[in-house]
């Protein structure tokens, strides 16, 4: 089973780029990111044999799961806040294994209402995987976490120390995550350091490999046995204007 996430930076501007890559790579599932609008181009995905679900917002934000196999949608909130109607949270069941596409809040400016906002976000996200590693259900979160979780996972640490994606704060409240028993897929293959997801628009990133990985993957541990890759793929970074992200996928036996 072939999962990827990616974050597409407005499906209605890079619509044909995410056809010309599922063309290309065909992958069971793909959950995307910040689609920027209330209206999704279902039927477009549909003709390639895509089943979706998906949860937008005007402007902004905005999930949504592509997938080969029938979809279950079990919710389209992250439990914790019924006042939260950020679309950030994408819930599905395909194949026995629940699918958790996340767009976690950036949380910048650190100095405004953002930051505790991103905070309590990961503590709701850390209660709903302690429900379901109570349960024993196989699943996986997925998708743009916002955060950076080492030195390692950026071209300079120094630049980003007083981000909130890499505050303590932040990369503490991640490990609380992983702690509960989660495998971050890419890191458990490829622990070393220029393994990035993201590069700015700015100051040449993306031709000085200026990056952060802050898109990841991360297993349950009955997913976790059955990891078989998980890599990055950076070409659609490359292309004529992309978005700042690109895909990550992992491969599951069976």
């Amino acid at each position: 089973m072939k999962i990827a996430s990616w974050n597409v930076n407005s499906i209605k501007t890079r619509l044909d780029h995410v056809k010309t890559w599922l063309e290309k790579n065909r992958p069971d599932v793909l959950m995307m990111q910040e689609l920027k609008g209330e209206v999704f181009p279902s039927a477009e995905f549909e003709a390639m044999g895509y089943q979706i679900a998906y949860r937008g917002q005007k402007a902004y934000n905005g999930v949504a799961t592509l997938s080969l196999h029938p979809i279950e949608i079990i919710t389209d909130q992250l439990p914790g806040d019924d006042g939260d109607e950020q679309a950030r949270y994408l819930e599905t069941k395909i194949n026995g294994v629940r699918l958790i596409n996340i767009y976690l809040p950036n949380g910048n400016p650190v100095d405004t209402e953002k930051y505790p906002y991103k905070l309590a976000w990961m503590n709701r996200l850390k209660s709903r995987v302690q429900d379901l590693r109570n349960d024993l259900d196989p699943f996986l979160v997925a998708g743009d976490f916002n955060v950076i979780p080492r030195d390692e996972d950026c071209y300079d640490p120094k630049a980003w120390a007083n981000d909130a994606l890499f505050l303590p704060q932040t990369r503490a409240a991640y490990r609380a995550i992983l702690n509960l028993g989660l495998i971050d897929a890419h890191h458990a293959l490829h622990p070393g350091p220029n393994n990035y997801t993201y590069w700015d628009y700015q100051a040449g990133a993306w031709l000085g490999n200026k990056g952060i990985r802050i898109d990841h993957i991360l297993l349950s541990p009955l997913l976790a046995d059955r990891l078989q890759s998980c890599f990055i793929d950076r070409e659609p970074r490359g292309w004529d204007k992309a978005s700042d992200h690109t895909p990550i996928l992992a491969i599951l036996n069976g």
